[in-house]
């Protein structure tokens, strides 16, 4: 049967092919796409056969869909604010056939320990708005805007609902920007959220890193692994192999 059929498509939307399992993303260019930041997060994150997963700030679900795909999770969760958003998710889920394993849910980040129950997920992901302050916004309530900065929640809401949901020993992985890194580390420290794990991201093994992707442990004990570089491009155009496996390439 083709799925795609049964799936309506609205104005300016697309079918993106993922290239894991035959799944597909139903995207709009003009709100918001993933990035390679997302599908980075979904190489780094550690899932266990089982587990239960949370993705905070979900957008069309590009993390629970490549996660469902990668691990054998036993159920996966994804939390959105913007509803235009959670509806291409829910979309995306139906279209590969995954409604028993992903949830998509409608709600505010700062509200999700009254969504879920308290230390009730084994993993938590997050691919937060990076950019705090007013800075190259044009419009607030722009659905790019929002994905990007931190207008409708903070890093530190992100990590405060994240120590509540997570069950003890469960673990969070986030991806974010270096220049935030002393305050993220703060931040997770403050909320009992151990750092465990940190790789840094560089687009060319000549220039600075521009993401950082870590993992954080529910009242683990202080000692944090810091991994080898993870190099994007050998050279413009051309990822390098490491990448290209991440992709499914």
């Amino acid at each position: 049967m083709d799925r795609h059929a049964d799936i309506p498509l609205k104005e300016n939307e697309r079918i993106d092919d993922l290239e894991r399992n035959g799944y597909h993303i139903i995207q709009d260019a003009k709100r918001f796409c993933f990035g390679m930041d997302a599908v980075l997060l979904s190489g780094f994150a550690r899932v266990k056969d089982g587990a239960r997963v949370l993705d905070l700030g979900t957008g069309t679900g590009i993390i629970p869909i490549l996660l469902e795909a990668k691990t054998g999770a036993a159920h996966l969760t994804g939390l959105e604010i913007q509803e235009d958003s959670a509806d291409m998710a829910r979309r995306s889920v139906r279209l590969n056939g995954l409604e028993d394993k992903i949830d998509i849910v409608t709600g505010d980040i700062k509200e999700a320990g009254s969504l879920f129950d308290a230390a009730s997920f084994d993993v938590i992901t997050s691919n937060p708005p990076y950019m705090t302050g007013k800075h190259g916004l044009t419009n607030p309530s722009d659905a790019k805007a929002i994905a990007r900065h931190e207008i409708l929640c903070t890093l530190e809401d992100v990590i405060a609902q994240t120590a509540g949901l997570l069950k003890p020993g469960g673990n969070f992985f986030l991806v974010h920007r270096p220049f935030r890194l002393a305050e993220i580390m703060v931040l997770l420290h403050g909320y009992k959220l151990e750092p465990k794990r940190m790789r840094l991201v560089y687009p060319y093994a000549d220039k600075e890193p521009n993401m950082v992707l870590l993992e954080a442990n529910r009242g683990g004990r202080p000692r944090m692994t810091v991994e080898k570089p993870l190099i994007v491009f050998e050279r413009p155009g051309v990822y390098m192999p490491e990448i290209r496996d991440v992709y499914g390439y």
